[in-house]
């Protein structure tokens, strides 16, 4: 039986849903895992050292492990290798269903990929985005840090206290408390017992949105 937990989620509406793309909307493990390891092995950083920076930009994992001189030259050879390889990029349960039913209200996309890697991880999984997209490199602090959510509200129109935040990974559910919003968890990365959220489900297959003629979203449990 699924884990379902939505508690006060379901007692509440909500003026816009920001999602997180990788490991919420689309899986992309298998490509982030292989220009992960190329990139490691050049640069002389073990697992254990990557280890824990999910849901980190990749420029922010990369000023935390090597020295200052060595950023520039790094960051822009794993944004080579992740954009070169959008392979086996799959939609996660729920996801295509979530943005079907959102098409007439607020939604928005907060990743923690470069504009250009989103797009093409976006065309690879053959997924519909929302109109509004907020990249790591739009913002001056990427996740933890609230900003990209900020940014989202912001286009969105809404005040982040009336957004649900739905996230796979510790550091996106931090960024989305410290902007003030609601936040639904998914298993789909990280355990369960790692994640602090509001509400946490399997997937996004787990729950139902409705979007309302006024504007205002609900979510429910999916059956």
């Amino acid at each position: 039986m699924s884990t379902v937990v939505l508690g006060r989620l379901t007692e509440l509406d909500f003026d816009a849903v920001i999602f997180d793309m990788d490991g919420t909307l689309i899986d992309s493990t298998p490509a982030v895992i292989r220009a992960w390891t190329i990139w490691a092995k050049e640069h002389g950083v073990t697992a254990e050292q990557l280890a824990g920076h999910h849901g980190m930009p990749s420029a922010g994992v990369v000023r935390k492990l090597l020295p200052e001189h060595r950023h520039e030259s790094a960051i822009d050879r794993i944004n080579s290798l992740e954009i070169d390889d959008v392979n086996d990029i799959v939609v996660l349960p729920g996801a295509v269903e979530a943005l079907e039913a959102l098409a007439s209200a607020r939604s928005a996309i907060a990743t923690s990929c470069t504009l250009p890697l989103a797009k093409a991880r976006i065309a690879a999984a053959q997924l519909t985005p929302p109109s509004v997209l907020v990249t790591a490199d739009q913002v001056k602090h990427g996740k933890p840090a609230p900003d990209p959510f900020l940014l989202a509200a912001e286009r969105l129109g809404v005040p982040p206290q009336r957004c649900l935040v739905v996230e796979d990974a510790p550091a996106g559910l931090t960024a989305a408390a410290a902007a003030g919003c609601y936040r639904l968890a998914v298993i789909t990365t990280t355990r369960k017992e790692d994640l602090v959220a509001d509400g946490i489900v399997r997937n996004l297959g787990d729950v139902s949105f409705r979007a309302t003629r006024s504007g205002s979203i609900t979510i429910r449990p999916a059956w």
